[in-house]
């Protein structure tokens, strides 16, 4: 691969990180893709900064369950749809003025809920064990 395509890679998989790190706040912005987004790119581009997210203290144990394809914590599904559900409800009652904005608004939620919960759930136990 050229140092181009390395370059752009890169630095789409720090914008996703960054954009990632907003989402946690953000009612509209989806942490989880932009955070897979950061670890494919950065798998391609470079693999101390695709090391560095796998390892990251806030997010790393939740990608890396999540790309083994193991499942989440129920901690993790807890705070992920109170966030999800207090943001948008927020958004919807004081932010959003138009109706069909805010039912859009609420079936993505819903749509993120039904996905989040046919996750599996990990207890912690089996989330912070590592497959060798």
């Amino acid at each position: 691969m050229s140092w181009l395509a390395k370059t752009i890679l890169l630095a789409v998989g720090a914008l996703s990180v960054a954009l990632g790190v907003l989402g946690m706040f953000l009612p509209l912005l989806p942490t989880t893709p932009l955070l897979l987004l950061a670890a494919f790119c950065f798998a391609r581009s470079s693999e101390r900064a695709h090391r560095w997210l796998l390892h990251n203290r806030w997010f790393g144990e939740y990608l890396r369950n999540y790309h083994e394809r193991r499942g989440i914590t129920l901690r993790h599904k807890v705070v992920t749809l109170s966030t999800l559900w207090v943001t948008i409800g927020l958004s919807t009652l004081f932010l959003v003025p138009l109706w069909w904005v805010k039912l859009l608004l609420l079936a993505i939620a819903a749509g993120v809920t039904v996905y989040l919960l046919r996750l599996n759930t990990l207890r912690p136990e089996e989330a912070s064990r590592r497959e060798e």
